[in-house]
């Protein structure tokens, strides 16, 4: 296997990163003022219809639905190359398997959002989430298969607050000064994602338990569950900030993030910082 990327994947990847920025900043903004204002937060979906009336608003959405074809791309060669060194192991492949999955995802909502751009897609938020549950209901063992669907999804919104909080994000994110300081909102950034993450596989799991398609929500629907808590508009507008947390880890992955295969094991990285000042070691490899 070649010990670096074809020269096309980087700026592939920077667009998929960039693409993913922008819509976790567009949902996160309007979180945020929805829980300021006293409004009902809005999903992916409708955030970005919202964002097909403004001026330029068909072209963003043409230049994040092209993003997001290429974040799937990035995730189908970084899964096929291992590009970021999983290995062949029975832990690597359950890893590569999942970078293909999340950029199958991502290349989905990437036609919703052509969609939106040409006129169509302007559907309730969880109608997404609704009618793929409904579908999979419909076939053998479908409860079940929903199940599987929810405890999946569940258990990807604890990898990103491990994520978060156990600061994995820096594992491939070039030190810089702008990334340091920008460090605290990436890690609450990928906490507040697994949150929403965790509350949409939480309304799947409840669908498959109910036999009930409807239940299912997407990213509106986790928001919406957030605010109809105590303290609910405290929660969104905090979450609504992780948000766009997120889509700054994005933009940093965007800008910063390296590949072992491609950059060499040598670069200095956040998370091979932070390991080497633990072991004492930082003055003596940057010496």
């Amino acid at each position: 296997m070649s010990d670096k990327a074809p020269a096309w994947v980087p700026p592939v990847m920077r667009a998929g990163y960039y693409a993913r920025a922008a819509v976790y900043t567009i949902v996160g903004v309007l979180a945020f003022l929805a829980a300021v204002r006293g409004g009902q937060a809005q999903g992916t979906t409708n955030a970005l219809a919202d964002l097909r009336s403004a001026p330029l608003g068909v072209f963003a959405l043409w230049v994040i639905s092209i993003g997001l074809f290429a974040y799937m791309v990035w995730r189908l060669v970084d899964a096929a190359l291992d590009l970021d060194d999983y290995g062949s192991d029975a832990k690597g492949m359950f890893a590569r398997i999942g970078l293909a999955v999340t950029g199958l995802i991502h290349g989905a909502i990437g036609v919703s959002v052509a969609a939106t751009a040409m006129g169509g897609g302007n559907g309730s938020d969880g109608g997404g989430a609704q009618s793929a549950t409904q579908k999979l209901m419909s076939m053998p063992y479908g409860p079940w298969l929903v199940g599987i669907v929810g405890v999946i999804t569940i258990g990807a919104g604890i990898y990103y607050m491990r994520k978060g909080w156990g600061e994995k994000y820096k594992k491939h994110i070039r030190v810089t000064p702008t990334t340091q300081k920008l460090d605290p909102a990436m890690k609450f950034g990928c906490i507040a994602e697994g949150v929403v993450v965790g509350l949409i596989g939480i309304s799947i799991l409840i669908a498959a338990i109910n036999t009930d398609p409807s239940q299912a929500g997407g990213v509106g629907e986790a928001l919406g569950q957030l605010r109809s808590m105590s303290f609910g508009r405290i929660l969104l507008g905090a979450v609504g900030l992780g948000l766009i947390g997120f889509a700054i880890e994005n933009a940093v992955e965007g800008t910063y993030r390296i590949l072992p295969r491609y950059a060499g094991p040598d670069v200095m990285t956040m998370a091979r910082q932070a390991k080497l000042k633990a072991e004492g070691k930082l003055h003596e490899a940057t010496a």
